[in-house]
């Protein structure tokens, strides 16, 4: 069954990596994260959009990419320049003319960047109306990830699957930053968007930030007719909820959410050893066993620690959830 993982940042390009892909059938539409932090990290992370710009390009057989923007808020990038829409627009005409197929916006709106006047900026805010018309004229869908799961408003949990996450990276954690939005302000923000823009396509990136309850995303999935979520990363959540209300929703919403692992590699693994090649191949070959299994059998498995029932989706359910939903929402992908 051919497969698309609909949200990666995988520099999958060595000849063994490939022919790992080529075992499972998957083509990897891998995601630029917008600039923020230091310095270390805006070139970082633009060196890696590049990268995978450049592999999409050199091989589009098994890659594709979607692009991003700088908020304003990062650097030079001020909310009171008359010229940044313009700017942000000239480079996604740039980029989709390159082969992206979409544009991702990501936590840092809503969750860091602040405006003039201190408040925080959120992604209904206004500066952002003109790109969005832009992307629904081209035809182009908005990745869109907007606020984190509910376990970063909470103190960390021993058996929540997003503890380490916020144990290495506190400056995520809002449970100790109580002046920032909550979720359910972002949630509201990011509603907000999807009615005033009923024609831009929009995936909610890692099951819409309503990772914790198939039922809440399903509510917003009747409500907004131009919502998809992707599944990137949230396996875990997935598991911890009733397997057959979980198998249900995928079933009932089987049009609307993509498979993706949110797999991170930016450096390339042409750079890698012998031995560190080897391991990683070993674990992302393991990552997505574990995926097709809960996915695709109705066997019980052992993760993260506890038993799962597996979904055992039938094979209609399991080509949309896989390949037909990531080239519906991303019309761009080959």
């Amino acid at each position: 069954m051919e497969r698309i993982d609909a949200h990666a940042h995988y520099m999958a390009d060595h000849p063994e990596a490939i022919a790992l892909l080529d075992s499972f059938h998957v083509k990897l539409l891998n995601v630029c994260v917008a600039p923020g932090g230091d310095a270390d990290q805006r070139r970082s992370r633009a060196k890696a959009c590049r990268a995978f710009q450049a592999l999409s390009c050199e091989d589009p057989e098994h890659f594709a990419w979607c692009t991003t923007f700088e908020p304003p808020g990062i650097v030079e990038t001020g909310y009171d320049d008359p010229t940044y829409v313009d700017r942000v627009i000239a480079i996604l005409a740039r980029d989709l003319a390159a082969g992206a197929v979409g544009c991702k916006f990501w936590k840092n709106i809503g969750m860091g960047l602040r405006k003039p006047d201190g408040s925080f900026l959120m992604i209904d805010d206004p500066i952002f109306d003109p790109i969005y018309i832009y992307l629904t004229r081209k035809g182009q869908p908005a990745l869109m990830h907007i606020a984190e799961p509910l376990a970063c408003w909470r103190s960390l949990d021993w058996d929540s699957p997003h503890r380490d996450y916020y144990k290495a990276r506190p400056e995520w954690h809002m449970y100790t930053k109580p002046d920032h939005p909550s979720h359910e302000q972002l949630m509201d923000v990011r509603d907000r968007v999807l009615a005033r823009h009923p024609d831009l396509r929009v995936i909610g990136a890692h099951l819409g930030s309503l990772e914790f309850d198939v039922a809440q995303v399903a509510q917003r999935l009747e409500r907004y007719a131009n919502f998809a979520v992707d599944t990137s990363a949230r396996l875990g959540d997935l598991a911890r909820q009733d397997s057959a209300i979980v198998r249900q929703f995928v079933i009932d919403y089987q049009d609307r959410i993509l498979w993706g692992t949110d797999i991170v590699q930016r450096e390339p693994v042409s750079g890698m050893d012998e031995l560190s090649r080897r391991r990683h191949l070993a674990a992302i070959r393991g990552r997505y066993q574990t995926e097709f299994t809960y996915y695709e059998t109705g066997n019980r498995m052992e993760f993260q620690g506890r038993g799962v029932q597996c979904l055992g989706l039938p094979d209609s359910v399991l080509r949309k959830l896989y390949y037909d939903n990531a080239r519906t929402w991303f019309p761009g992908l080959a």
